[in-house]
């Protein structure tokens, strides 16, 4: 009973900060004319947030569709003796700044969205592959064996015993995979590629708040969301009993 009321306390606590931050950052935004800015030009707005979700879904389905296929590729057989070279190749790759990549890409593909995604789709591959090999890596050898005793084939204890227990992890890889990509994909602005890149950018080169958080803003409210909805994902597909809380 004394936990429920300390829960409950606590819920009180931290839902009037919640309140007192959202009323402080209103203040300010509305001192910096953001509010005024996105009165005056809604279209605007909602055309460079379809714009970012269209950078940031179609380089997710293709990070998505490369990297967990190449996990798995890399947990087997034969495969296994060159995992730790192939993700720290990856690795090297990530660590180039994603300005230079987008600039690399733009010299083979020319402007527009075709580089802005090549460059997302490298950098949100790293952690869909590293958790999607970290996920099967771990999963009990003890399991592995109870299948095979009870005559599974390979591609059975892959997909009834293994991504089973590695989804929790998978999913974990996406959702920062996707959450890095919605901050990188403003930089889609420098080489045609739309986004809220044009007004944070355009922000700046007029040093004018409300245009800066005009893009800003949105671009931070799309990750929360998506960080908030890969939440309730792991919850619906993943088991309780094999989260990592």
């Amino acid at each position: 009973m004394s936990e429920n009321k300390e829960n409950s306390t606590s819920g009180r606590i931290w839902t009037t900060i919640g309140f007192l931050f959202a009323f402080a950052a209103g203040a300010f935004g509305e001192s910096l004319g953001f509010f005024s800015f996105a009165k005056e030009n809604p279209d605007e707005i909602w055309s460079l947030f379809l714009e970012h979700c269209y950078l940031v879904g179609i380089s997710s389905i293709i990070a998505i569709s490369i990297g967990v296929p190449l996990g798995i590729f890399l947990t087997r057989g034969f495969m296994r003796r060159y995992r730790d070279l192939i993700l720290n190749l990856i690795g090297i790759c990530q660590t180039i700044p994603s300005l230079a990549v987008i600039a690399i890409a733009m010299t083979y593909v020319g402007i527009g969205k075709t580089p802005a995604i090549l460059a997302l789709v490298i950098y949100g591959l790293l952690p869909i592959i590293r958790n999607s090999v970290a996920g099967l890596a771990n999963v009990d050898p003890v399991m592995l064996e109870a299948g095979r005793g009870m005559g599974m084939t390979p591609l059975q204890l892959l997909f009834k015993v293994e991504i089973p227990n590695a989804m929790y992890i998978i999913i974990t890889g996406i959702r920062t995979s996707m959450v890095i990509n919605v901050g990188t994909a403003a930089l889609a602005f420098l080489v045609g590629g739309g986004g809220f890149g044009d007004l944070i950018f355009t922000g700046i080169a007029m040093v004018d708040p409300a245009y800066m958080l005009a893009g800003a803003v949105p671009t931070a409210g799309l990750a929360v969301f998506i960080n908030w909805v890969f939440g309730y994902i792991e919850k619906w597909i993943v088991s309780p009993g094999l989260t990592y809380d």
